[in-house]
């Protein structure tokens, strides 16, 4: 993209529509006059009274405790200098949309115009009422040093300034764990830092807070080396001032370990880089362009790790690691202040996050097929959904444990659970099947193994516990994929069923089905072709009991993936066959069904569709609670569909009197509490909304989950199939990984329920 073009887009998305990027949007109803009434005057009078009775009832009743303030006099406003605080107002808002989107976190960007020290701190210490923390963001050195010791002096509440502290515990954490990689010390590196602005010194006191030497630190700033002998000396530069005899950054950098920038593009020479100790570290965060090109300093050591503030290379030292989690944390516990051991705390959560397997929605995130910790991976991507769980809970606890909160949090695993709520969509059902599968793994066979996909999800299942993969496939492309990802699934078993036509048991897997189908025109010799087949083959496994359940349909529709399964294993005896989708909402899982199966089915088989997903539904841990959609309500219309609908919650009613059970309804009705409720009262649904939804046919199922799934933002969990005399589960063409990973766990929860039977 050209700089033309580059500047007249990033324009255009800050004009676009209403102007900005944040807005302040109600959080309580506001339709009728009496929600203004209770919002406002007079029943705003009565959590007035409550706060200056008791002053912490703000938390309470206010948004004070998930409300940060980003405020900046704008001296100091990215690599742009002094541009004035209505200039920095993007910056601002930019980070409030960041807080926002990383932790819910609320923002108002306020922009100072002083720059007085001392009318900056009064008019930040005025709105403590207003805040429960405060992100203090480019201001220029050594102001910015005073104007945070004050604030966190004289202020109840958390003060951070990001671009000292952020950076600092972001790199800190790449430091641990590059001299990790690179077998060296941390007491022992010899540590280079080209900058002394606020992050400078803010990183430099971090690297001593875990474990570096002082005395192993030289600082430059743009004078050079800051030495001991030098006049006139800052007192924030002092503390770090050297006695030894080098003056110039390629003095400092000879021998060095580890090279740290926060000053300007290109300082560092290729020629600079050679003369550094063997398996250098160099942290190049300069923005936009680092002290050396990341290509450059690649092609003289191939013995580097390197780091920048880039997106667009490995090892991006990115804020957005920490403050939406460091504030996430503080708030959620009252914190007083963010103190040194909650910065230290940050520091090791996300050091051993890089540690972790890595999610692939991250993978996804950046086109690439198997982060790994490493040299090109030192620590997380900002796209990591966990870090809101690993950071705000490592810095919660210090605050509780350091004495700054004034909260404390008594159940974390409830704790953990909220934090991951805050991010959209609630999967606690799927990490409830995850834990109850890692109970009892079971034997899955994989019949599409030679996909990165699929292989990508073998090594999650069995990374995790949740399952033991069988794959099917051809060897010799399995394993070339296994290597060139470098998966670890060379102890897994392997099959290619066109290898195994001499075998015993292939044989037997044909006669099973020469016997079923032999009365359908189907011939031994055919059958024999059949089960070379990877579909048959491990629909085989399945029916023999040499595999639990199967997992298939990655790379072929839906019918030609099932029809294997339904000749091979058959549908339970006096049961029928269904589709169900899980679909993860904002609200919660919601079940919708027949989605997959049957096209139009008759009332008396929509009431069987019906009980055969309820019990499905409660044996995920749900209680059902069931709606039979229409397009009308409780015979408001006589239509073919709505009279076959209530024909079968008529079936339902008299045969399973204690089902929660009701219909015909529309959608918003069954999704609606209240307005059944003051529509119908008579209704057995009223008291809480439908979250299992039977639709009249296969065409309104479909049409229902996709499009909930692409303009609702729901996750849905499915096919899953319902019925089979053997758990047998089939993928939607093309699934993502995470798609197959829960396909997976729902696989081997069907199995052990099977087992139970």
């Amino acid at each position: 993209m050209s700089n033309i073009n580059r500047k007249k887009d990033a324009l255009n998305y800050h004009a676009m529509g209403r102007p900005g990027k944040i807005a302040v949007v109600p959080t309580k109803p506001y339709n009728s006059q009496r929600d203004l009434s209770l919002a406002y005057s007079p029943g705003v009078a009565e959590p007035c009274l409550a706060i200056a009775n008791n002053p912490e009832d703000a938390y309470k009743y206010t948004t004070k405790g998930n409300l940060v303030a980003v405020i900046s006099n704008g001296t100091a406003v990215l690599g742009l200098g002094d541009i004035g605080a209505q200039a920095g107002k993007p910056v601002m808002e930019g980070k409030g949309l960041l807080f926002k989107i990383f932790a819910d976190i609320d923002v108002f960007d306020i922009e100072l115009d002083t720059k007085d020290v001392d009318e900056f701190v009064r008019i930040v210490k005025a709105m403590e009422p207003t805040f429960g923390g405060i992100n203090l963001e480019d201001i220029k050195a050594p102001e910015c040093f005073e104007i945070e010791r004050r604030l966190k002096a004289e202020m109840n509440i958390p003060v951070m300034h990001d671009d000292q502290h952020g950076t600092a515990i972001i790199s800190g954490a790449a430091l641990i764990n590059a001299c990790e990689l690179q077998e060296k010390n941390i007491a022992d590196v010899k540590i280079v830092v080209n900058g002394a602005g606020a992050a400078a010194i803010s990183c430099t006191a971090m690297y001593v807070a875990v474990g570096a030497k002082k005395e192993n630190i030289v600082m430059l700033d743009s004078k050079g080396v800051i030495r001991a002998d030098r006049e006139n000396l800052d007192p924030t530069k002092a503390e770090w001032a050297t006695n030894r005899d080098i003056h110039t950054l390629e003095d400092a950098v000879n021998g060095a370990d580890v090279f740290i920038g926060l000053s300007a593009a290109d300082v560092l020479t290729a020629d600079m880089l050679k003369t550094m100790a063997a398996k250098p570290i160099v942290l190049a965060m300069a923005n936009p362009n680092p002290e050396i090109a990341y290509d450059l300093a690649i092609a003289t050591r191939d013995d580097i790790i390197m780091g920048t503030g880039r997106s667009d290379f490995p090892n991006q030292v990115n804020n957005v690691l920490g403050f939406p989690y460091i504030f996430r944390g503080a708030l959620d516990v009252r914190a007083t202040a963010i103190n040194e051991a909650m910065k230290i705390a940050a520091v090791h959560a996300i050091a051993r996050l890089a540690k972790e397997p890595v999610p692939e929605e991250v993978n996804q995130a950046y086109n690439t097929s198997n982060l790994r910790f490493g040299t090109d991976y030192v620590i997380p991507k900002p796209t990591d959904p966990r870090l809101i769980t690993e950071v705000s809970i490592a810095v919660a606890k210090a605050a509780i444990e350091s004495g700054v909160a004034r909260k404390t949090i008594e159940n974390w695993d409830l704790y953990k659970e909220e934090l991951r709520k805050r991010l959209g969509k609630d999967d606690g059902i799927m990490r409830h099947l995850s834990a109850v599968a890692k109970n009892n793994p079971k034997r899955v066979v994989f019949a599409e193994a030679d996909n990165y996909k699929t292989l990508r999800a073998a090594q999650i299942v069995k990374e995790e516990g949740i399952a033991i993969p069988i794959l099917l496939g051809n060897k010799n492309k399995i394993s070339n994929l296994i290597d060139e990802y470098a998966f670890e699934l060379n102890d897994v078993t392997i099959i290619d069923p066109r290898e195994e036509s001499e075998t015993a048991r292939f044989n037997e897997y044909v006669e099973n089905l020469y016997k079923k189908r032999q009365r359908r025109g189907l011939s031994k010799f055919d059958a024999k072709q059949l089960i070379t087949n990877r579909n048959y083959y491990a629909a085989s496994m399945v029916e023999f009991g040499d595999a639990d359940t199967l997992i298939s349909g990655l790379t072929r529709n839906y019918a030609s993936t099932i029809k294997p399964a339904l000749q091979v294993i058959g549908a339970k005896p006096g049961s029928r066959i269904a589709g169900m989708y899980m679909m993860l909402t904002e609200k919660g899982p919601l079940f919708f069904g027949d989605t997959t199966v049957n096209v139009d089915p008759t009332a008396e088989e929509l009431a069987d569709i019906t009980v055969l997903i309820e019990k499905t539904v409660r044996g995920f841990n749900v209680k059902p609670r069931v709606a039979l959609l229409s397009y009308s309500n409780f015979g408001a219309n006589d239509g073919p569909t709505s009279i076959k609908t209530r024909e079968a919650v008529r079936i339902l009613h008299k045969n399973h009197p204690d089902m929660i059970v009701d219909g015909e309804l529309q959608a918003n009705f069954a999704l609606n509490s209240d307005l059944l409720k003051s529509n119908f009262p008579f209704s057995t649904l009223n008291g809480e909304a439908a979250n299992t939804l039977i639709f009249p046919n296969l065409e309104s199922g479909n049409i229902a989950y996709k499009m909930l799934q692409e303009v609702g933002n729901a996750e849905a969990v499915g096919p899953i199939l319902l019925g089979m005399n053997k758990p047998v589960h089939v993928l939607q063409l093309d699934s993502s990984v995470r798609e197959i990973v829960n396909m997976v766990t729902i696989a081997v929860v069907d199995a052990q329920s099977h087992d139970k039977r």
